[in-house]
């Protein structure tokens, strides 16, 4: 799925704030490169983990670009390193919400659904990630907070065919 993934992709976002009446609209501009076992960026995650520099065998670089429709928020940047090993985790460089290192337990529904969780502090967030053929991804996420779900993300990704 990292592999197939990989690319430029348009991703129309709509976020439900559950005590908010009005859900967020954002568009985002993402890049996702794939990774190889042997790529820098996954033994240095590996070391951030406390893992040997070799122990993920993939994953990918993903960086964007975010600007809101609804809201007044100013445009928003960001990168992440995601790499996978042996076994039922993947390790990011950082959380939804944290600058810290976290990992999320991973399992596949199928070869085209990834479904995640990640738990940090009292946080829960969980996502499924689907391909839907080669040109369209959805993906939605649930975020918990001490137990109460505060958000949920819902998202179509439409890949951009260089021409």
């Amino acid at each position: 799925m990292f592999r197939a993934s990989a690319g430029r992709w348009i991703s129309q976002r709509r976020y439900y704030t559950l005590n908010v009446p009005e859900p967020q609209e954002v568009e985002s501009s993402i890049e996702i490169d794939f990774l190889g076992a042997d790529h820098p960026d996954l033994a240095t995650l590996a070391v951030a983990h406390g893992l040997p520099a070799g122990a993920l065998r993939a994953g990918t670089n993903i960086r964007w670009e975010s600007r809101y429709l609804t809201a007044t928020r100013k445009p928003a940047t960001g990168s992440t390193t995601i790499g996978v090993g042996d076994g039922d985790l993947i390790y990011r460089d950082r959380g939804f919400s944290s600058p810290e290192p976290v990992t999320a337990a991973v399992s596949f529904v199928n070869p085209n659904t990834m479904h995640l969780v990640t738990t940090y502090g009292n946080s829960v967030f969980e996502e499924e990630i689907k391909l839907v053929g080669e040109k369209y991804r959805t993906r939605q996420t649930i975020a918990t907070r001490a137990g109460e779900e505060v958000l949920i993300g819902q998202y179509l990704e439409t890949r951009v065919l260089d021409s």
